[in-house]
């Protein structure tokens, strides 16, 4: 048995354990037996493990983490790299400008969720000017979609025109949040792809580095100096 292996076949027998609950670290995860912090924690661990229990055993959210599924009436599993996640509902407007039921996280952005998290040496990973920056552009993203779901293109709005009488006709307010996202992003320039990806799609970072075909903690690096020209652009800080 390989390595991975081991410690999944591990971490699954520990999560199994009465009070045992995994906690966000850093990048990682780590496995704790109980409430009572002093106790050491039992094993640390990856994305790649944390989405494999979030498979089988399947796992419940929980005050400040995640713990085993007990029974069908616990929260489903969370999206790996979202501890924020609150699943819910919002109407997204379409390029023919037809507004259709998406599926959205209703919780913490990504930009919120990394802000308070701490490298190893204890130091944030944001900057509250960084944080400031990538919240300021998905409120821009999400006017200029009249509050739908920022997992579309923002730029896919429709154009004024003609249309049935179930078209839906963005608002001026709208199309000038649109062009000021565009200016944002534009200023991010080789950074764009990876503050496009997690301030706008809402995506974790360890996904967007995949989803970028990065080594891990490259993504960290990319978005923290994409975040910084955003800010410039903003004027924060």
């Amino acid at each position: 048995m390989s390595g991975p292996d081991r410690l999944l076949r591990r971490a699954r027998s520990l999560i199994a354990r009465p009070g045992a609950w995994i906690e966000a670290r850093g990048l990682g995860y780590v496995l704790r037996p109980s409430e009572d912090r002093r106790i050491r924690v039992l094993l640390s661990f990856d994305e790649a493990v944390f989405r494999a229990l979030a498979a089988d055993p399947g796992l419940a959210a929980r005050r400040g983490g995640w713990c085993a599924r007990r029974s069908e009436g616990d929260r489903p599993s969370p999206e790996p790299g979202r501890p924020g996640l609150l699943p819910g509902e919002r109407m997204l407007m379409r390029p023919d400008g037809r507004l259709e039921a998406r599926a959205v996280n209703l919780g913490e952005s990504p930009i919120a969720w990394l802000a308070r998290r701490s490298d190893a040496d204890g130091r944030p990973f944001l900057t509250p000017a960084q944080v400031a920056a990538g919240e300021r552009l998905r409120a821009e993203a999400e006017t200029a979609l009249k509050g739908a779901s920022v997992t579309m293109r923002w730029d896919a709005l429709p154009r004024s025109g003609g249309g049935s009488a179930a078209r839906v006709e963005p608002s001026d307010r709208a199309l000038s949040a649109a062009r000021r996202v565009e200016a944002a992003l534009a200023a991010c320039g080789a950074r764009r792809a990876m503050v496009e990806r997690i301030c706008i799609h809402g995506t974790s970072l360890q996904l967007a580095e995949r989803g970028l075909g990065l080594k891990r903690r490259e993504g960290k690096l990319m978005l923290t100096a994409g975040l910084d020209l955003l800010a410039r652009h903003y004027r924060i800080g």
